[in-house]
């Protein structure tokens, strides 16, 4: 590896961010909260400089052609990091410790949504707007947000947007990988917008309208009501952010070709997507006749809640428009279930990926076959086409080093909070990004309860699980860090 080219890169990255970070100024003059400016200047003053330190040290260079794997996935994992430290600046105005300023940094920017606040009335708006607007950056990705954006990275983005993109698969809508990141960003603000007026029809007030189209675009689960959606009280409101929920958690390279493309049966066509909305449809009807079986909120009700705490927490989004943590352990079950599948590959949504989770299930199918024809020569396929057999050992990888760490982090919390509740369903809620679990750190609680140690392996968990464990993984084999 060539530091010069890491340094520079990161350099770059953290010059934009420090300008992306003065947005919330806009907000506090609109608000007149003129005393909230502060913060957000010496953030913003605070990733420039350090962008323009690091680009110095790299010898300002421009040209990253011959940048390696090993580099983009240390510049995605750095990245993320820093970015993350730099958005955390302006929480440390509010008194917050440091551990819960990144924790709440990060939670955002990884799209988790899971948070230590615990009284909202004691934070201006643009606090609030940050906090969303970090969801919405990292909900796309920071690296594809860059690579769309700044001409730098216009042959050395492909090393960077593979190592982020969410899912096994190396989606390509146009020829150049520009073009590709500003096409998904084209697709995911026009479906942030539209969501936004929509929620403003909805009577929604315009504030709280960009905030959460932010949130549930970038699957994130932040909101400026402390309710959550259950909050505003409205089932129009619900049943809009059902629906864009949905969108957030499929493919859109898909959704680009289906509105930009005009090939409408694009989404029909993928098995994943099949496979997401049947997941969704079935755990949704068998939620729902547990909630009316139990007598809890009326049919109508029961239903709404059903599909969209579902959706919510499959797309690990985290949005609330009931305290299901009140509900029976058999509810709690099913939607337990669902947060260990997450979204599709090429989505806002975290967790395994349904992808993964059909080629696992095809794989068993494979190997019962197997055992009654041994001879038999059987191919995995999805969409019609042969899972390449170096593909099915990394998706495979995927998911027993998912596990492995789900086991190791649970033990540790639960040895920590003395709550096997906590350990289990707060790992698989910061590893997933998913945000909300139960009890404590239920839809309606908080994550700032928990003892410091616990709360900075939730953070490794979350970044981790945002970046699919790849360069994680990587990192681990010594040959990863041979630099010249």
């Amino acid at each position: 590896m060539k530091p010069g080219n890491i340094l520079n890169a990161l350099g770059i990255i953290l010059v934009a961010f420090g300008i992306i970070m003065l947005s919330p100024i806009v907000v506090a003059l609109l608000e007149k909260e003129y005393n909230t400016i502060f913060p957000f200047v010496t953030g913003s003053l605070t990733s420039i400089a350090l962008g323009l330190l690091f680009q110095k040290y790299g010898g300002f260079s421009r040209n990253f052609d011959d940048l390696k794997r090993n580099e983009g996935l240390l510049i995605v994992s750095l990245a993320w990091i820093l970015t993350a430290a730099m958005g955390a600046i302006p929480y440390l105005f509010y008194d917050l410790h440091p551990v819960d300023a990144y924790f709440e940094a990060v939670s955002g920017i990884t799209t988790t949504g899971a948070t230590i606040l615990t009284d909202f009335s004691l934070y201006p708006k643009d606090f609030f707007f940050w906090r969303s607007l970090t969801q919405w950056l990292g909900g796309m990705g920071i690296i594809v947000l860059f690579v769309a954006i700044l001409p730098q990275f216009a042959v050395a983005g492909r090393q960077m947007f593979f190592a982020e993109a969410p899912g096994p698969t190396e989606e390509k809508m146009t020829p150049r990988i520009t073009q590709t990141a500003k096409a998904l960003w084209l697709v995911y603000t026009l479906l942030t917008l539209l969501e936004i007026i929509l929620l403003v029809v909805a009577d929604m007030p315009l504030f709280d309208a960009v905030c959460n189209g932010f949130s549930t675009m970038a699957a994130g689960g932040f909101s400026p009501n402390p309710l959550s959606i259950m909050g505003y009280e409205s089932s129009k409101i619900t049943w809009i952010i059902t629906f864009f929920m949905f969108l957030a958690g499929g493919n859109f390279a898909l959704q680009y070709r289906v509105l930009l493309q005009q090939k409408p049966l694009a989404l029909y066509k993928s098995e994943e997507f099949r496979f997401y909305t049947t997941i969704i449809l079935i755990c949704s009807a068998v939620l729902s006749l547990a909630l009316l079986v139990n007598k809890i909120g009326a049919p109508s009700d029961s239903i709404r809640d059903s599909l969209f705490q579902i959706i919510s927490l499959m797309t690990t989004t985290g949005f609330s428009s009931a305290d299901f943590a009140l509900w029976t352990i058999t509810a709690q079950t099913i939607l337990f279930v669902v947060m260990l599948v997450g979204g599709c590959a090429g989505s806002a949504g975290g967790g395994v990926k349904v992808v993964r989770v059909l080629f696992g299930l095809k794989y068993l199918k494979r190997e019962i076959t197997q055992i009654i024809h041994p001879q038999a020569i059987l191919s995995i396929k999805i969409d019609q086409k042969s899972v390449p057999d170096d593909i099915g050992r990394q998706i495979m990888g995927f998911l027993l080093f998912y596990l492995f760490l789900i086991a190791c982090s649970t033990l540790v919390v639960t040895v920590l909070e003395g709550d096997a509740s906590i350990g289990l369903v707060g790992t698989v809620a910061t590893i997933g990004n998913i945000g909300p679990g139960y009890g404590e750190i239920g839809p309606m609680g908080s994550f700032g309860g928990l003892s410091v140690t616990t709360k900075i392996i939730f953070t490794i968990n979350m970044i981790v699980g945002r970046l699919e464990l790849i360069p994680f993984l990587a990192m681990l084999h010594p040959d990863f860090w041979r630099f010249k």
